[in-house]
């Protein structure tokens, strides 16, 4: 995926989940956050960040932010982007051939699930993470505690026990990465539940990105360490 007028600016504080103080241009500005988690190890006092400039009269702010510098590395954040890829890259024939339908928020059963994913007689559901945590070249999931995401486990688990195919995809928002775990240490039951889904059926994958200030696209497969 592209972004369109990118700028760089340079992060100076966040007042809450949804907005930062960012310089650019000279003078301070509120930016909108597009990734409602804690990423305390990347919005640091004067980060070398990426914004989307909007001109619009409907918008609270003028800014989104994309994309932060940690060290040498450069991390997407924007949390509707692993989504927007992930079809990008199945729609491309990256995840299989003979696609004939990609789906997004199917309903399945009392839940909704990212995708439905139709090729050749082949019905596969699966739901999708944004992983922007890495720690001395590890990428982890999830940066705070989330039962929301022990129950999309669940409901893939539920989709294998019904005769579908389904598959847990880990989108890591930047590239050069050494493997993927789970984070146990932010919530055990996640980890937990992501190991017992791999064990009961659901395909747990992992993909790194290229990265740019004006660009996401996915990479390779990484390690997936459970």
């Amino acid at each position: 995926m592209i972004y369109e007028n990118i700028r760089e600016a340079r992060f100076l504080s966040r007042p809450n989940r949804f907005v930062a103080n960012i310089e650019i241009h000279g003078r301070t500005e509120v930016c909108h956050v597009k990734n409602t988690g804690r990423c305390r190890e990347l919005l640091l006092p004067g980060a070398e960040i990426y914004v989307q400039e909007w001109n619009s009269s409907h918008r609270k702010t003028k800014f989104d932010l994309i994309a932060v510098r940690k060290g040498k590395r450069l991390i997407n954040m924007d949390s509707q982007a692993p989504n927007k890829v992930f079809s990008e890259w199945v729609q491309d024939g990256g995840f299989l051939s003979g696609v004939t339908a990609v789906k997004p928020e199917v309903r399945f059963g009392s839940s909704r699930l990212d995708f439905c994913i139709e090729a050749e007689g082949r019905k596969i559901f699966a739901e999708i993470k944004g992983v922007t945590l890495e720690q001395n070249g590890v990428v982890l999931f999830p940066d705070a505690p989330t039962q929301r995401g022990v129950k999309h486990l669940e409901e893939l688990m539920e989709c294998v026990r019904q005769g579908y195919e389904a598959y847990a995809v880990f989108i890591i928002q930047m590239e050069q990465v050494k493997y993927f775990t789970p984070n146990r240490g932010m919530h055990a039951a996640f980890a937990d539940t992501l190991r017992e889904a791999s064990a009961f059926g659901v395909k747990v994958l992992a993909l790194d990105c290229r990265v740019e200030p004006n660009l996401l696209a996915v990479g390779n497969s990484v390690e997936v360490r459970l």
